[in-house]
């Protein structure tokens, strides 16, 4: 368990940023072309008589405002923002004394149509490319009609550059769109996988509540006329039980709409000496498994013990279970906290927090919690979907003082007693 890391700053910066970023660089480096800089005889491209008057200057400046709208627009309005950088193009060009749209004027162009590809559905970054490489051959095209020299080399490098970012802004989208499937394909599984542990321990909770009911009423036929005092009794523990069993089936098997496929593995609490449907009772004996693994679990219980229904304690349980071994795996901390509070009488909270990693031991950096507080870790997943089956409320998220912490609100019935 561990506080989410912050976004790094390149991360920060939005498409649009990063547009008008490469718009004024591309202007700095047309600047820089036609200026003689130490070590130089001459510049390398002598400035055009337009571009040192104030038309042409006014020219510069008109295309930089285009330039700038355009990538306040990138975000909201992709194909709008396209067509100002494309015209701020033409125009930013026009004073040079160019035969064709230089590459500097282009690249703002550039990084807006990678951002189209990689953000937009494939029919819109294909008019994005289209309409990129439109003015291109327009230009080319009017200086041909007019008699002028053309720079048919540097437009197809132009031309060229703009495919390569599309292709890769269309490769980036891609592999968000794969990775966002795989994420989405995982989490089901998860949640699948959860809600076919709950039907499993929902059985064999069902399955013990009938047996009882079953001895019960057989019980009771055979003395009902010879002991009738005893068979009260017995329809006193079929009524306990049946409700108990209803209680349970309203609150999780409407929920439970998958059956279960392949024959089922071994428990994991085998493994640990746990019983087969724990319970906060035995909290304790994990608190033993988890020190002998390296993680001292301090036990906390708050408020007078009373008996629970048997899904809430399980529940209960198995969120307590699954925060520690998180701790454990991930979060490098060398102790933490189980909390179990049941001074409400309608509901009972369990909370696990830990202080963050101990000194000298490093946390594991790909961690189903490190995304976020809201649990989009599929070991939370498991945890939310478990609670909100019980109709519960259930938190996770950073410590203020570092660290994490794991809530877990489960409502209780009108039955629950204080032992």
């Amino acid at each position: 368990m561990s506080a989410t890391p912050s976004v790094p700053f390149l991360r920060r910066v939005t498409p649009g940023g990063w547009t008008a970023t490469a718009w004024l660089a591309g202007l700095l480096f047309t600047a820089l072309l036609r200026i003689r800089l130490p070590g130089q005889e001459e510049a390398d491209v002598l400035p055009g008589i337009v571009i040192l008057r104030w038309d042409g200057l006014t020219m510069l400046l008109l295309a930089t405002a285009l330039a700038l709208r355009g990538s306040v627009l990138l975000t909201r309005r992709p194909a709008a923002a396209l067509r100002y950088l494309l015209v701020a193009a033409v125009i930013g060009s026009t004073p040079l004394g160019v035969t064709a749209i230089p590459f500097a004027q282009y690249l703002a162009v550039d990084v807006a149509l990678y951002a189209i590809a990689a953000s937009r559905p494939p029919r819109e970054a294909g008019r994005a490319l289209l309409l990129a490489l439109g003015p291109v051959v327009v230009y080319l095209a009017v200086r041909l009609l007019s008699g002028w020299s053309v720079g048919t080399t540097g437009a197809l490098a132009v031309a060229l550059t703009a495919a390569v970012a599309w292709l890769l802004g269309r490769s980036e989208h891609q592999s968000r769109t794969y990775a966002e499937r795989t994420r989405a394909q995982t989490a089901a599984r998860a949640v699948t996988t959860e809600r076919l542990r709950i039907a499993r321990e929902m059985h064999d909770s069902v399955a013990h509540s009938i047996g009882i009911v079953a001895l019960q009423a057989g019980a009771a036929r055979r003395v009902i006329e010879t002991q009738p005092e005893q068979a009260r009794q017995a329809l006193v523990e079929i009524e306990t039980a049946s409700r108990e069993t209803l209680a349970g089936l309203r609150r999780m098997l409407g929920a439970l709409r998958t059956e279960e496929s392949g024959a089922a593995g071994a428990h994991p609490d085998e493994a640990t000496g746990l019983p087969e449907m724990p319970g906060l009772a035995v909290l304790d004996r994990l608190a033993e498994v988890t020190a002998a693994a390296g993680l001292r679990v301090a036990v906390h219980r708050v408020g007078a013990p009373r008996t629970l229904p048997q899904e809430i304690d399980l529940s209960a349980f198995r969120v307590v279970q699954e925060s520690v071994t998180n701790v454990l795996r991930h979060s490098g901390a060398d102790s933490c906290t189980v909390t179990v509070d049941q001074r409400d009488p309608e509901a009972l909270v369990v909370t696990v927090e830990d202080r963050g990693p101990a000194h000298g031991r490093d946390r594991e950096q790909n961690h189903d919690l490190t995304r976020s507080g809201d649990g989009s870790g599929y070991g939370l997943a498991g945890m939310r979907e478990r609670v909100g089956l019980l109709r519960g409320e259930f938190t996770a998220g950073p410590r203020p003082g570092g660290g994490y912490r794991v809530t877990a609100r489960l409502p209780l019935p009108a039955g629950a007693t204080v032992r």
